[in-house]
């Protein structure tokens, strides 16, 4: 079952982009009863190893902004620290339902705004340049991968189409690789302090890097609306069965 769930989750980033820290820790906690901690912990090393693996594509491609990248990790790296020191302190005072709470409200915003500009089909191009402001925009962004290991994808896409002037490619490029640098940073915090789960990264990591591979090959051919809908629509019903399962033991 692990196996198989990695292998759908990195074919789901290979096609989509986004993906790897929204889907994996809500499902190892609703399924397979890991520790919000743990469950955040293994899915940002998840989404690190994942990121790590494809992003020489995207360099290659050079659909990488370096200048754009720089602003987004400034404010990015701190911010996924402090999302992590965030967790810890939730986790120490034993507040795991509130954690569920704001994980399951986390998700299912993202996936519902991530529904409404795919429905809407929203594609705003700025007619100037606001890049200053994303250090500031990208170090919430920061905290709440840290906190969740969700929004790094969904959010910056959305900051950079809306702030910058960069290419639809450049987007994709330039925001899997800052996905991949707070992932790995992340990532790093929490298994120096061992919040995760070996058996469970080992069963996800290989099939998972198998099926981003292939979902990159397949996302020339696959119509990536449809997909990026019903992605949505899961990730919508994965933070709300969170929420209702923190609310029913408050």
């Amino acid at each position: 079952m692990e196996y198989l769930l990695g292998f759908l989750i990195g074919t789901a980033v290979g096609l989509t982009g986004v993906g790897a820290g929204s889907l994996t820790a809500p499902i190892l906690i609703l399924f397979f009863h890991l520790t919000p901690q743990q469950s955040v912990g293994t899915a940002l090393t998840f989404a690190a190893l994942i990121k790590l693996a494809v992003a020489p594509v995207y360099f290659y491609r050079k659909q990488v902004h370096m200048k754009t990248l720089l602003l987004l990790c400034a404010g990015g790296v701190p911010g996924v620290i402090a999302g992590y020191y965030a967790i810890r302190a939730f986790s120490a005072r034993d507040y795991q339902d509130i954690i569920l709470l704001i994980l399951g409200m986390t998700i299912a915003t993202l996936a519902l705004y991530s529904l409404y500009r795919a429905v809407r089909r929203v594609d705003h191009r700025p007619d100037k340049d606001h890049s200053g402001w994303l250090p500031l925009i990208s170090a919430g962004i920061g905290t709440e991968v840290g906190f969740s290991s969700a929004g790094a994808g969904a959010l910056g896409s959305v900051v950079l189409l809306n702030l910058t002037s960069l290419t639809p490619a450049r987007v994709v490029g330039t925001d899997m690789v800052f996905g991949m640098v707070v992932s790995v940073v992340g990532g790093g915090f929490h298994l120096s302090a061992g919040n995760f789960s070996s058996d469970m990264l080992y069963k996800l990591v290989i099939p998972g890097l198998a099926g981003a591979f292939l979902g990159a090959n397949l996302s020339s051919m696959l119509p990536a609306r449809p997909l990026r809908l019903a992605l949505s629509l899961w990730l919508t019903w994965l933070g709300g069965e969170l929420c209702w399962r923190a609310l029913s033991r408050l």
